[in-house]
């Protein structure tokens, strides 16, 4: 129970101690009490006569949808001069002689001069309005609101100002969105030594101003600035070398160069800086961000509340290492430096760090323990992912092999000329091989990963950001130190980072200017996710690892069984695991069929019926919910079809075009499946398990993709390539090839330079 203004009330889970401002972004969606101040920019149309009324409902939807979780919100606003002026404008035109206006046509209507309006008659004329419409769209939400309009002398007088903070605190106690405004109509212009003077003094002669003085009298969590720019940038928006500053502390001023001030309002962007940073000395956490672009106005204010990367967020707490961007910048540095080492140096790195998985093998098995240990304390892991949580001297010596092999496969994957062309005489066009730029490498529970993609980042020179989940930050931790221990060698150590900041996936996704491919490994749903919330940033990936093992009248008893056994019990979690299984119609109740669902049943794999399969039998399997199910489990999905053709049909709706199988003795049957099977990957007689990067001899994957542009399958140093075209002249101009020019095209296929036989 607390008490405010002598009236006791039951505070909602929101509530937190005043006095320190968050820390970190992501503890912003604790704040029980917010200001939203809306600019003059948000609030106005374009010609600043009248108010932006879809924009302003927009906002209201959010902060209603805030306040009906039990937060309290209030908002400082601007807008009542902009609509003062529309309303006297149009009062003006009607009194400039209806009949002139009738009799003269709408041109001379148009052409009629309107005086220069003072803006305190404007405010006065606005005030009653603006509230009105605030009151109307409110109450869309069953919400009340309320006017409250002050001047700086309200602040100085202290009776005034007990006043102010009771009734503030009374309407917030009753559930009602106080919509605070200075009082333009009577406020005098501001003196110019009244600026901000330390934590006790704030002139109010802005909006900025007036909203920080209030979230500090009131003891705010959050202070929301809402503009016409992203934020606050190093130096003025619009110019060249602008960028967007995503966290700002105290100090960091002279870093700054501030631009000109908005196009309408009092305050510009240095007097949002000031009035911010004296409100986080207050105790309360602010975050300048826009209010008017059409695509984020819409969801600036809910998103800011759920620590989302939006605007400048002002913190106190500087972070101990880098941020991301600069993680990203290093890298890309890092990456072009590596792609710039000779074949032999970056293989030296990789086979290095080979060596290193092998002798820090008891460090790293011990950190991986500890990983588990939490993951098992918490229980916060269900068994597949527990698996491959899990790291063992097997898995490690696994891992240092195919590094091996990726080094001895790097030695000509960058620079490599894949096309010569004489174009004409002394002027030869090369197409090479080159890095992709900066990959982010998004992976959950599998710190075996981390080894596997940085090398193949190492072997492609490409820089690499990677975000492993929390469950294996200890494993991710001194794997990492390894991999930056075998860069050190060749003074390459950041190319590869490790984004071990507050940054929530969706952020990364949107940082498009610093990452040039997403590569997600885990579950469908996270890849689904980052599908969805890349912004502008390429993914490369699978979402399901729906496979099939299509068994045919002609399969050999031994084949199949060895095949379906290891497709799905040789590591049920994988996506490359049989999901699906597609039996010919000809082969129920036969002995072979008999082998299958045994062999399943002493595997303890759980069996669910297809329609057509449970259609066939008295007492079937439960039935499939969906034949799009990719369980990650021992469990499957068995189907009835008539013909290879049908499978394939099967295959085609139900499938995710990962990888699969068919199992018959009959080549012209295989072939027509291998044909026809629109997969990344598809197998005669083999297992899904082989659809893997090592095991096709690449030394590791980034991962499947079932893409069909630029790498699908297996992903290994080929995927991670792109290619940039040379041309080599000799004072070459277009203007020779002309009809009446002196040279001709000769566009001549020029042999290859011999490839590393190594």
């Amino acid at each position: 129970i607390r008490c405010w203004s002598n009236i006791p009330f039951i505070t909602v889970p929101l509530s937190r101690a005043h006095g320190k401002s968050f820390a970190h972004r992501s503890e912003l969606k604790h704040a029980k009490r917010i200001v939203v101040k809306l600019g003059s920019a948000v609030v106005t149309r374009g010609d600043e006569c009248g108010l932006a009324l879809g924009r302003l409902a927009s906002i209201v939807e959010q902060v209603s949808m805030l306040q009906n979780q039990g937060r309290e919100m209030m908002i400082v606003t601007s807008g009542a001069v902009a609509f003062g002026k529309q309303r006297l404008r149009h009062e003006i035109l009607l009194s400039q002689s209806v009949r002139q206006a009738l009799h003269s046509g709408q041109s001379q209507l148009k052409d009629m001069a309107i005086p220069v309006l003072e803006a305190r008659a404007c405010a006065a004329a606005g005030q009653s309005g603006l509230m009105a419409l605030y009151e109307a769209m409110f109450t869309q939400y069953s919400i009340c609101a309320a006017q409250i309009l002050v001047t700086n002398l309200d602040f100085h007088d202290e009776q005034k100002r007990r006043n102010l903070n009771g009734t503030l605190h009374e309407l917030l106690r009753m559930n009602i969105v106080p919509i605070i405004n200075t009082n333009d109509a009577v406020v005098p212009p501001p003196e110019p030594n009244s600026d901000l003077q330390g934590v006790n003094v704030i002139s109010v002669k802005d909006n900025d101003s007036l909203a920080a003085r209030l979230a500090v009298e009131m003891k705010t969590d959050l202070l929301i600035v809402l503009s016409d720019v992203e934020g606050l940038f190093d130096s003025p928006p619009g110019s060249d070398d602008a960028k967007l500053i995503d966290i700002f502390y105290p100090g960091d001023q002279q870093s700054v160069t501030f631009g000109t001030k908005s196009r309408v309002g009092m305050g510009g962007m240095e007097a949002k800086v000031k009035a911010a940073l004296w409100a986080l000395q207050g105790g309360t956490s602010v975050v300048i961000a826009n209010g008017t672009h059409p695509k984020i106005s819409g969801h600036v204010i809910t998103d800011i509340v759920e620590g989302k990367k939006v605007g400048t967020f002002f913190s106190e707490v500087k972070p101990a290492g880098p941020t991301v961007e600069q993680q990203a910048e290093m890298a890309r540095a890092g990456g072009r430096t590596l792609a710039a080492l000779q074949p032999e140096q970056r293989a030296e790195i990789i086979y290095r760090l080979a060596d290193l998985l092998t002798d820090q093998r008891e460090e790293i098995l011990l950190a991986n323990k500890k990983d588990l240990e939490e993951a098992e304390n918490k229980g916060r892991l269900a068994l597949p992912l527990l698996k491959r949580l899990s790291l063992s001297t097997s898995k490690l010596n696994s891992l240092a092999i195919g590094l091996r092999q990726i080094a001895a496969s790097s030695q000509d994957s960058v620079g490599r000329v894949i096309r010569r062309t004489r174009i004409a005489k002394d002027l030869d066009l090369e197409q090479v091989t080159v890095p992709i730029g900066v990959l982010l490498v998004i992976f959950e529970s599998r710190p075996d990963c981390l080894p596997q993609v940085s090398a193949l980042a190492i072997a492609s020179g490409n820089g690499l950001l990677l975000k492993g989940g929390k469950e294996a930050a200890h494993s991710n931790q001194i794997l990492h130190c390894l991999t930056q221990e075998a860069l050190s060698i060749h003074g390459v150590r950041d190319a590869v980072q490790l984004v071990n900041t507050r940054e929530e996936v969706e952020d990364l996704c949107h940082l498009d200017k610093l990452i040039d491919l997403i590569i997600p490994r885990g579950s469908s749903q996270l890849v689904r996710n980052i599908q969805k919330a890349a912004k502008g940033i390429p993914v490369m990936g699978h979402s399901e690892g729906i496979c099939h093992v299509y068994v045919d009248t002609d399969a050999s008893v031994e084949k199949v069984t060895r095949i379906i056994r290891d497709s799905k019990c040789e590591y049920p979690a994988a996506c490359n695991a049989l999901e699906t299984l597609l039996i010919h119609r000809d082969l129920l109740r036969t002995p072979l069929f008999d082998q299958i669902i045994d062999m399943l049943r002493v595997e303890q794999v759980k069996i669910h019926a297809g329609p057509r399969f449970a259609s066939y039998l008295t007492f079937s399997p439960s039935e499939v919910k969906s034949l799009r199910t990719e369980y990650g489990d021992l469990e499957c999905c068995i189907e009835v079809v008539d013909s290879v053709q049908e499978a394939v049909e099967h295959i085609h709706k139900y499938g995710s075009s990962h990888t699969d199988v068919i199992i018959t003795d009959n080549e012209k049957t295989a072939e027509f499946f291998l044909q026809h099977v629109d997969s990344a990957c598809v197998f005669w007689n083999a297992s899904t398990r082989f659809s893997d990067g090592y095991r096709f001899g690449l030394g590791a994957e980034v991962g499947i993709s079932t893409s069909r542009i630029h790498a699908r399958g297996p992903v290994g140093i080929e995927g991670l390539l792109t290619t940039k075209w040379l041309l080599r002249g000799d004072n070459h101009v277009v203007s020779d090839f002309s009809e009446h020019g002196s040279m001709k095209y000769l566009h001549e296929s020029l042999p290859l330079p011999q490839r590393n036989a190594n």
